[in-house]
């Protein structure tokens, strides 16, 4: 190779290295933290993570895993991190009710997956029937969901005894309903105890709140928000491409960050929030996944108020936005 066209191959390869330095500053360093460990219920996120989505919107995301003593929460108002994966509207009105300054922007899960489980041969065929039974609850579903059950329903705190996480009670005994999520409990149970149970979507109940919320800071909101909305409409198509496109890679990265978790409870979990409508349904059918809307969250938080669970002098419409959703994003997406 002759001087000349070694100085040109050297110059063309300086500028391409150049090139691919700048563009890798372009990106922005964002932290997306969730409030478990990975798991399908996580998959949307870890599907824009693992398949250029996130970058090709120009953010460099890491996915900080939860736990069960872990408050990521308290890392997003502290300004440690960008983004949090709130659990449903609930927290969002608590932030609302304490001046934390963070907000909801988008809802990932259109109906939170919460349930009551039945036996199959004890005459429990709708939701009503569970009255018969004795409940096990946890401590927060008590001061939460059971009472909206209470005041809509008539159920009674005397059916009610604690869920400490721990099928085995309910397994004992056929009159007992135990509380779980349909993307897991269930699951457990079939495989375990080798019987079907009788499945209660509390949502399906009227019990609207969202779930897996985007949350982030209010200054974020304000100051960068077209860095908000690109890691609100990456996140949206992460979870339409892990619905309905091929999330084997996804699901090898949530093992990675969750050896226990198993391929045969993935792929439980997606087709049942496909089935039950958890991420898909309602307004994301036209508005697309995340949808967030001021009629919704209007809705649960009078039916909150109603059943004692939230004060009605509570800010709730400063807990979120809906200036980043609704917009139709990855509905070109779904199957035809």
């Amino acid at each position: 190779m002759n001087g000349i066209w070694r100085t040109l191959l050297l110059a063309s390869l300086a500028a391409a290295t150049s090139g691919a330095d700048a563009f890798a500053q372009t990106l922005d360093k964002v932290t997306f933290a969730t409030n478990w460990v990975a798991q399908a219920e996580h998959g949307g996120f870890y599907q824009a993570l693992v398949d250029g989505t996130y970058r090709k919107y120009g953010l460099d995301v890491t996915i900080l895993p939860g736990g069960p003593n872990v408050n990521h929460r308290l890392t997003l108002a502290a300004g440690r991190i960008e983004f949090y994966m709130s659990a449903n509207s609930l927290q969002a009105f608590d932030a609302a009710a304490q001046n934390v300054p963070t907000v909801s922007v988008a809802a990932l899960f259109q109906k939170e997956p919460q349930v009551l489980m039945a036996h199959p041969d004890q005459g429990i065929e709708k939701f009503e029937d569970l009255k018969k039974l004795t409940l096990l609850i946890s401590k927060e579903g008590i001061v939460t969901y059971f009472q909206w059950m209470k005041r809509e329903f008539g159920f009674r705190e005397e059916q009610v005894k604690p869920y400490t996480f721990n099928p085995q009670p309910f397994l004992a005994d056929k009159r007992t309903a135990m509380q779980g999520y349909v993307t897991s409990e269930p699951y457990a149970i079939e495989t375990q105890a080798k019987f079907k149970p009788k499945i209660f979507l509390l949502a399906d109940q009227g019990f609207n709140s969202y779930s897996t919320l985007i949350e982030t800071r209010r200054d974020l909101v304000e100051k960068k928000p077209d860095l908000v909305q690109r890691f609100v409409d990456a996140s949206i198509i992460g979870w339409a491409n892990y619905l309905y496109g091929d999330n084997k890679a996804a699901n090898a990265r949530i093992r990675r960050d969750n050896p226990e978790m198993t391929d045969a409870l993935m792929v439980y979990a997606v087709a049942t929030m496909k089935q039950y409508g958890i991420i898909d349904s309602g307004d994301t059918t036209k508005l697309g996944i995340g949808a967030l809307t001021d009629a919704r969250m209007k809705s649960f938080f009078d039916k909150m108020v109603a059943a004692g669970v939230v004060k009605a002098s509570v800010p709730y419409r400063n807990a979120y936005a809906t200036q980043f959703v609704n917009k139709g994003v990855g509905n070109d997406l779904r199957p035809k």
